[in-house]
């Protein structure tokens, strides 16, 4: 299972750290990625962070501005967004792999949390 946390409202150029945890099992073995999907859009792949701490391109809108990292000490999977702008608004998946596998399929997905970037 899966929980995402740390969204909310923000105004334009702020910042926002989200939060991937898994509850009740381990994330150490998996590759876990951050996803968005605005509304009449379709969903975006972020960033994916290998269970080693590899991680995978950013679409050119998002280079700079978000980073995606692991603590595995804390079972949690970290997306940092700054200068954060009105586009950016969305709800934000995280997304686990199976068990020793790397990035690029995700079998498990949390519920989302609402980023909103208003003024």
């Amino acid at each position: 299972l899966l929980v995402e946390s740390g969204g909310g409202l923000v105004q334009p150029g702020g910042s926002l750290r989200l939060s991937c945890v898994g509850s009740g099992n381990t994330l150490e073995y998996n590759a876990i990625a951050w996803f968005r999907q605005a509304p009449g859009n379709e969903r975006e792949e972020i960033s994916c962070i290998s269970r080693r701490g590899q991680t995978t391109g950013y679409p050119d809108s998002l280079k700079g501005r978000f980073t995606i990292s692991r603590d595995n000490a804390k079972n949690t999977v970290y997306l940092q967004m700054n200068r954060l702008q009105l586009d950016d608004t969305a709800v934000y998946y995280c997304a686990a792999g199976p068990a020793g596998w790397d990035c690029g399929w995700y079998d498990t997905w949390g519920q989302g949390t609402q980023v909103t970037v208003s003024s």
